[in-house]
């Protein structure tokens, strides 16, 4: 079965955030969104650009399709959103999604990424940007079942 991923750098430290997260990632099931953390580095990207590759390189090289989470990416509402992340669901290979620190990307990630996409045209805090990404991809999920949680 074809599943989601998530890079980001730093951890939920917020038991609150966490209980959010968690009840999405429960539900969210076709498909399964596995989330893999980074360490995040103070005023430095470079380090957490390196830890990102890494962490790239062992979900395998051939067959990602990149996507970086930015401000300045495409822009979807919920229901095209859901049209698009189907497109992802059919792709052969993995598709992973990667929200960087406070600082932003190094280029070194954004030149590997195949897509930019965008949650708003507000910035948000990446530990938020992480929450809205999960809700939404669990809203896209719903969209494609027909269940009545969009309305």
């Amino acid at each position: 079965m074809k599943s989601l991923h998530l890079i980001c750098v730093g951890k939920l430290k917020d038991a609150h955030l966490e209980a959010i997260e968690n009840d999405y990632l429960k539900r969210l099931v076709n498909p399964p969104l596995q989330i893999h953390e980074v360490k995040a580095h103070a005023e430095n990207k470079e380090a957490e650009a390196e830890a990102i590759l890494k962490k790239l390189k062992d979900l395998g090289e051939g067959g990602l399709h990149r996507i970086a989470m930015s401000e300045w990416g495409k822009r979807y509402t919920s229901v095209d959103f859901a049209k698009w992340s189907q497109g992802l669901i059919e792709k052969p290979g993995k598709t992973v999604f990667l929200i960087a620190g406070a600082e932003g990307f190094h280029e070194s990630v954004l030149s590997v990424c195949q897509e930019r996409l965008s949650l708003s045209e507000l910035t948000f805090p990446h530990k938020l940007a992480r929450i809205l990404l999960v809700e939404q991809l669990y809203r896209a999920q719903t969209l494609r079942m027909g269940h009545p949680y969009h309305n």
